[in-house]
């Protein structure tokens, strides 16, 4: 079994090389930041140096409550709203996908303590979340969008595993009013550097141009985006194709539990009373070039159960052949 860790394409890591060598001139910002735009159905993009930057130049432009799931997102949503002292209201989810039951619960419940104003034109709240849960299961984002403008609401959604997606149900602008994220390694967009900003509204930037403009990228990082966008689509489909393929084979070749399994997702994870165990014990078999493939749980970012994540994401798409993958799944077996 042999695999590797994600990098960006050669074409990418080439192109980068002569931007940092001087060797090419060219002001890559605004042409990453108009193709990356069309890609999402956006009319406006900014380039950031990181995705944790994404995510505090979009909640400072929020005057209203930040809303976050209870688990299966990301911890820098909470830490964020900390920092800028904003109302934070966690909401209840299954197994980290977005309920609009509960999330209805939550509106009429902050509403009623005065956190939420619905009627509110200027002071709109907002709800984050990421395009799939703890990376396993796709969030449905057309029917959360339609829930959330319906209450007045600002959907912002971190396609950092999502840009690319070829079916137009996530990282698509047409439903999210916000569309952040990271272009850090080992995402779908690797640069190993970097993140992004997207929307349709200007204003929102004008209310963040402070940190735009001190956490603007590097020309270098905004010719990686520009290039590594052409790989997005084959990156994040083949990601999500031997993620299907895992999570089947799992499900029905070891006495494991897979959760979410009918999703789309860029990572599998499986039950286990004893995680600690299963964690080392699998980091033991796969191991890539000193980085790794597996989260213990519970944890926020992943869920909050006892269960040990697979990160498929953070495999270069050239080692993803059927062979790899039914090892991973036998390597997986010899501990059932």
């Amino acid at each position: 079994m042999n695999l590797k860790f994600k990098k960006p394409s050669k074409e990418t890591q080439m192109a980068m090389a002569k931007v940092a060598s001087g060797e090419d001139n060219q002001d890559y910002q605004k042409l990453a930041e108009e193709k990356l735009a069309d890609i999402v159905n956006h009319k406006f993009a900014k380039l950031v140096n990181g995705g944790n930057s994404a995510i505090l130049s979009a909640m400072n432009s929020i005057d209203g409550a930040i809303l976050i799931p209870d688990q299966g997102a990301w911890n820098g949503f909470k830490q964020i709203a900390n920092f800028l002292k904003k109302d934070l209201i966690t909401v209840k989810t299954n197994q980290g996908l977005i309920d609009l039951d509960y999330l209805n619960e939550s509106i009429i419940s902050s509403s009623n303590d005065n956190m939420i104003d619905l009627d509110d034109e200027n002071n709109k709240s907002a709800l984050f979340l990421t395009s799939f849960a703890a990376y396993t299961a796709e969030q449905n984002i057309k029917e959360i969008s339609d829930f959330v403008h319906e209450n007045n609401m600002i959907l912002v959604e971190d396609a950092s595993g999502a840009i690319g997606d070829w079916e137009n149900k996530l990282a698509n602008g047409n439903y999210s009013d916000i569309i952040i994220g990271s272009t850090g390694s080992p995402k779908i967009v690797n640069v190993e550097d970097g993140g992004f900003i997207t929307t349709n509204d200007n204003s929102l930037f004008d209310k963040s141009k402070l940190l735009l403009k001190t956490n603007k990228a590097s020309n270098i990082t905004a010719c990686g985006i520009y290039n590594e966008l052409d790989f997005a689509q084959e990156n994040l489909e083949k990601s999500i194709d031997s993620c299907l393929y895992l999570k089947e084979k799992i499900k029905n070749e070891t006495d494991f539990e897979v959760f979410h399994k009918d999703k789309r997702g860029i990572n599998v994870i499986i039950k286990t009373d004893d995680p600690k165990s299963l964690s080392y014990k699998l980091r033991q078999e796969f191991v890539l070039d000193s980085h790794g493939m597996i989260t213990k749980c519970p944890n926020y970012n992943r869920l909050k159960e006892k269960a040990v994540a697979l990160e498929i994401k953070n495999l270069d798409i050239s080692c993803l052949s059927h062979e790899n993958l039914d090892s991973i799944v036998d390597a997986v077996r010899k501990y059932e």
